[in-house]
């Protein structure tokens, strides 16, 4: 009878694993198929099984067969990988570190600004039994219910791994490395206790949230949750490939939790502020935003730093702060952060800046602090408007994966002032980002919209071809609040190295804390 699927944790079919099914004194063994299926002459009931294979962490689970229910197993391979749990913290409150690891492997922290400061070493981490620091991924689907790693096992306190978060506001890392050179690096959201900066700036970890893969599905493929069988060919298997543009839910998405590792986020062990950033996703995770928060220090603005699940659930006081600042690419909001930002721009004088791309665009809901659940893109169904009301300009797809500088339309603004730029000039020739270089305007673009405030200007625009270029622009409330969108994903990650980009938004950030 057919027993189940077996699977890694990209939810690829696993072939010629070793399966062991035992029932009091009885068993029976057999291997996986090219498929991932496992079959085995044996009765329904209830059986322990032992499944190993190279390369993967072994491991027992109690299972009731039935041929009508196969059952999903998932085995975790052997690469180094990690992250914090929780994710985001305030100062002093503790969290865990959680890294699968075959091998002994040492810890350090850094704090990420300009520079990477080392802030301390735990030493190195390994226990005495035999692969000890591998974690035991639970079966079915985790990428909604979490990885739940240390967990089974640690039951001693200090095996918990749980360190203190640092005495000052920021993006951490933690860097494990073993003997053998293999490295993996994962953030660390730190905020304050209270407001000590006139900045806060909001990473982007919903969105991080919703493009991490690990598990087998984001909110780009497999959106209702994993099919009946592994992946084989991806291109083959996945509605993504084969039924392009197809949502297969009718409101929302399956949960996507946050209890997982986030590769994009992983930031090479040499790599410095101003190399560029390799690979298709870094640029939107973690990596990418350290460059706006690198070049903040390096211009000597003093800012807090939170996650967006600590503006959604009030963690975050807009009104301690005369600056909002987002990042690169904050796509996926909930409803109650767009009303609380909105009100505190439009009622309470508050000075928004919006330094990145295609944000504010889908819709999320938290089914718990640690579950987003993710709508349709663009629907607005939640909010009812236009991101275009707040942030004075909406994505549209048009230039996607175009690169370009911007041209200088409104010189007279006092966004130029000191930058010599006159109109008609570029600014924003160079970029980190390698998946879409050309310019500062590139990969996800806003443009001005007939929702966009009437008093809004348009200060600059992306030279991508068809007029498709970001609009930059900048717009006013009557109660003193302010606006300043740069409407580009790149638009960060061209700060640290292009001298236009950095002056601008040194000169809007001056502007708005006056």
């Amino acid at each position: 009878m057919l027993i189940g699927y077996i699977s890694d944790e990209d939810d690829v079919a696993l072939h010629d694993v070793a399966v062991l099914l035992e029932q009091g004194t009885e068993h029976c063994a057999t291997r996986s198929l090219a498929n991932g299926a496992i079959h085995a002459d044996v009765a329904a009931g209830d059986y322990t099984i032992t499944l190993v294979r190279d390369g993967f962490s072994s491991k027992r689970v109690a299972v009731t067969v039935d041929e009508d229910a196969p059952h999903r197993f998932r085995l975790l391979s052997d690469r180094l990988v990690g992250f914090m749990w929780p994710k985001w913290v305030r100062i002093g409150q503790r969290a865990e570190y959680r890294v699968n690891s075959p091998a002994a492997f040492r810890l350090d922290l850094f704090r990420y600004g300009w520079e990477k400061e080392h802030v301390r070493s735990y030493g190195w981490c390994d226990e005495h039994g035999p692969r000890a620091m591998s974690q035991i991924t639970p079966d079915l689907d985790y990428t909604q219910t979490g990885v739940r790693w240390n967990q089974t096992g640690y039951t001693l306190e200090f095996q918990k791994h749980a360190i203190t978060a640092p005495e000052r506001s920021g993006l951490y890392f933690l860097h494990a490395k073993t003997r053998a050179g293999n490295f993996f690096s994962f953030p660390w959201i730190v905020s304050p206790a209270a407001a000590e900066a006139s900045i806060a700036v909001l990473t982007s970890n919903i969105t991080w949230n919703a493009y991490n893969n690990f598990g087998g599905r984001s909110n780009y493929f497999s959106q209702d949750g994993l099919r009946p069988q592994p992946t084989v060919n991806a291109r083959q298997d996945l509605l993504r490939y084969t039924k392009p543009d197809t949502w297969p839910f009718e409101e929302r998405a399956a949960p996507l939790s946050f209890e997982r590792p986030e590769l994009p986020s992983c930031v090479p062990e040499e790599s410095r502020i101003t190399d560029p950033i390799a690979g298709r996703m870094g640029s939107a995770f973690a990596q990418g935003e350290w460059r706006l928060l690198g070049w903040l220090e390096r211009e000597g603005f003093q800012y807090d730093l939170y996650s967006e699940t600590e503006l959604h659930f009030g963690g975050l006081s807009l009104d301690d702060y005369k600056v909002l600042i987002l990042n690169t690419h904050p796509e996926y909001w909930s409803r109650e952060m767009y009303d609380r930002v909105k009100r505190w721009v439009n009622e309470r004088g508050g000075r928004l800046m919006y330094l990145a791309g295609c944000g504010l665009y889908a819709e999320v809901e938290f089914a718990d602090e640690q579950t987003i659940l993710c709508r349709r893109e663009g629907e607005h169904t939640l909010r009812g408007e236009s991101e275009a009301q707040l942030l004075g300009v909406a994505y549209t797809h048009s230039g996607f994966q175009s690169g370009a500088p911007y041209r200088v339309l409104d010189a007279s603004h006092w966004a130029f002032e000191g930058t010599g730029l006159k109109d008609g000039d570029r600014f924003g020739h160079e970029s980190l980002h390698e998946r879409c270089p050309g310019g500062a305007s590139a990969h996800e673009l806003d443009k001005i919209d007939p929702h966009s405030p009437a008093n809004i200007r348009h200060l600059a625009k992306g030279e991508n071809p068809g007029d498709s270029g970001a609009d930059m622009t900048a717009y006013e409330t009557p109660s003193g609040g302010a606006v300043f969108a740069a409407g580009s994903l790149c638009w960060t990650l061209s700060i640290p190295i292009d001298d236009g980009v950095s002056a601008i938004t040194a000169n809007v950030l001056r502007r708005f804390l006056r």
